[in-house]
């Protein structure tokens, strides 16, 4: 048996030794210590021994069970070394290989346009202002004078939430008019730019959701003559000096007298073509002097106080801002497009 318990060590040494991967070093701890090994069958025979042999057998016994395990140790910390040096040989990296650009992000053009106008309106002194996209029918129609029975309270012009229609997505950033002159106190110089939806069909200039600009001032002695003069200072800080505009009377319900402001076409210059079809303008904007009724309704005295209001397409405003012809364009996330700016 000690003949027998030398050679399984001398085997199992020489074997461990050449082992190459931990996998095989497993398999050389299972083939001679496993529950079936060649250790344990030998040790199964000790009862054969006399009493005299046996502790003598046993105790070379746990010798070579303890030189044979010291040596897997020994086989598997090399193997698993072996093993790591060879990965990262194979996946060594050049530190001085230059990296993969990451592309960059920037603003949308219509964004851009956005900071443009906010600048300008800041300069002048205004606030900026965020209201809700799910507003009250009182606050988007009836606080701007524009009663049950209107055109544009019909569910074929807006989106509604309740069978009563007290609740919608806002059709235009007006009702944040409201909203200041119901909490901020006078004088009043806000812009309110936001997201509003109307049913309306996608072409080139029209899309069901888009965004506005509100503008409201209320002071003593406002005039029709501030609100042009206002309007083509903010056209010509946008487009340039000289940038055609004309003025045109028109009706809104929250303002008295009304007007809508044109820029003379951009893709045209005037003579007419698709995107103004025909005109060779394209309307920016309507406003006008604020109601005496709407005044009144927030709880400001329209004997002492006048204002001005207007709302501005920021998609239009974009189209012209950058020579932009198609509006759908601006909502198509297409990257050849957008990276042009």
């Amino acid at each position: 048996m000690k003949t027998m318990l030398e050679n399984i060590k001398r085997e199992a040494l020489e074997a461990l030794n050449a082992a190459e991967l931990p996998e095989h070093v497993e398999s050389l701890r299972v083939k001679y210590l496993g529950k079936k090994g060649e250790l344990t069958a030998i040790l199964k025979q000790m009862g054969k021994l006399s009493a005299e042999e046996r502790p003598i057998m046993g105790q070379l016994a746990n010798l070579v069970r303890s030189d044979i395990e010291n040596a897997i140790a020994q086989a598997s910390a090399a193997a698993d070394q072996r093993r790591m040096a060879k990965r990262l040989e194979e996946e060594a990296l050049d530190v001085t290989i230059p990296g993969e650009p990451l592309e960059i992000g920037h603003k949308h053009p219509m964004y851009t346009v956005l900071d443009e106008i906010k600048d300008i309106f800041v300069g002048m002194g205004f606030q900026i202002l965020d209201g809700p996209e799910i507003e009250q029918a009182d606050y988007n129609f009836t606080k701007l004078n524009t009663d049950e029975g209107h055109p544009a309270r019909e569910w074929s012009d807006t989106f509604y939430f309740t069978e009563d229609s007290s609740i919608l997505l806002r059709t235009q950033t007006s009702p944040m008019q409201v909203r200041a002159m119901e909490t901020r106190p006078l004088p009043i110089r806000v812009i309110a730019p936001g997201r509003v939806y109307r049913k309306d069909e996608v072409d080139a200039t029209h899309s069901p959701m888009f965004h506005q600009i509100e503008g409201l001032v209320i002071d003593k002695g406002i005039t029709m003559g501030d609100l042009k003069g206002t309007l083509n200072t903010v056209v010509e800080k946008l487009y340039g000096a000289g940038t055609k505009t004309r003025f045109r009377p028109h009706h809104f319900p929250f303002t008295e007298p009304s007007c809508e402001m044109d820029v003379q076409c951009h893709e045209c210059g005037g003579v007419g073509c698709r995107v103004c079809k025909g005109e060779g303008w394209i309307e920016m904007l309507g406003a006008g002097m604020v109601h005496p009724k709407v005044l009144e309704g927030c709880g400001i005295d329209s004997t002492v106080y006048s204002g001005w209001a207007f709302g501005i397409g920021l998609e239009r405003t974009a189209l012209r801002r950058f020579n932009i012809s198609d509006l759908r364009l601006i909502f198509e996330n297409d990257i050849r497009f957008l990276t042009q700016f």
